[in-house]
């Protein structure tokens, strides 16, 4: 039961967010009926698998509705009549913690992560953190945050220290 409601909200955020595939994230794709199609791959630097009948696919920056969508005409026609293709992601690339925690370094990223829990699976705060002087590097942003705020897949979190 649990497994099904990881899979589940795993699938909701990369839905929900309009979630990118990259480096790092590992997914699986799969044809109704087709058992040789289907393929479980974690995506290198390039973002680019190699898919059967189809060759190389850059499926960095896509989203998994895209990449759906992608299979879907590449296998119709010359393979396949109507082909239903799954995709889903089964392991997000990392998070990554940084400053005044006491285990920093990169960590799985899993579907409802908070700063507070990322902070948990570092090891805590040391007694030097600063809890109003937190950060997450986005997408080349930085953004002033708060032990609420959801983190994602590939940030970078920096707790800063305090100077009392």
């Amino acid at each position: 039961m649990l497994a099904i409601g990881l899979v589940w909200a795993t699938q909701a955020l990369a839905a929900s967010t309009d979630y990118r595939l990259s480096s790092g994230d590992m997914i699986s794709i799969h044809v109704y009926g087709e058992e040789d199609l289907t393929l479980e791959t974690r995506l290198g630097e390039s973002g680019v698998i190699n898919y059967p009948y189809l060759g190389m696919i850059r499926v960095k920056g896509l989203s998994v509705a895209e990449l759906e969508r992608k299979l879907v005409t590449g296998l119709k026609g010359d393979y396949l009549i109507n082909p239903s293709v799954h995709v889903s992601i089964l392991e997000y690339r990392p998070f990554y913690i940084y400053g005044e925690v006491n285990k920093p370094g990169g960590y799985p990223y899993q579907p409802g992560l908070t700063v507070e829990r990322a902070v948990a699976l570092a090891g805590g705060l040391t007694e030097r953190a600063s809890k109003s002087g937190m950060t997450i590097n986005r997408n080349e942003s930085t953004l002033k945050v708060t032990m609420s705020t959801t983190v994602y897949p590939d940030d970078s979190i920096l707790i800063k220290d305090s100077f009392f």
